[in-house]
């Protein structure tokens, strides 16, 4: 077999790296609730007559909540190997870096009452008529 591999097997093997590193993610629980949160969105582009746009919105905030998610567990985890004791340098790059995780989930908190809370009181209104 020749040492050089495959463009397909390539792939194949950065593919299994990557849903290897989103297992991993699984330890954390903040990883777990924003997941979590995504199958709730995505039950709800299958559920609710979304227009495209609708759709792409909500399919691109729910992936970089979770990317973001993602580095900041791999920025975690690298500061903790690099400076396993307690520093305040290190105290601040974490805090800025779960920043941006939750800058991202507050406006993906915002778009999703945008989007899909007046889906979501309409199917209230139909079944209260009941």
């Amino acid at each position: 077999m020749s040492k050089i591999m495959s463009p397909i097997r390539k792939l194949i093997r950065a593919l299994k790296n990557a849903f290897r590193g989103i297992k991993e993610a699984f330890i954390e629980q903040t990883f777990r609730i924003l997941f979590a949160i995504a199958l709730f969105v995505i039950f709800c582009l299958f559920y609710f007559p979304f227009e495209s746009l609708e759709r792409a919105v909500l399919v691109l905030v729910v992936a970089l909540v979770l990317s973001l998610e993602l580095v900041n567990s791999q920025i975690e985890r690298i500061l903790d190997i690099l400076r396993p004791d307690y520093h305040d340098e290190v105290r601040k790059m974490k805090d800025i870096s779960a920043g941006a995780v939750l800058i991202a989930s507050i406006g993906a908190v915002v778009l999703a009452v945008i989007i899909i809370l007046p889906y979501i009181l309409e199917l209230v209104e139909r079944i209260s008529f009941f």
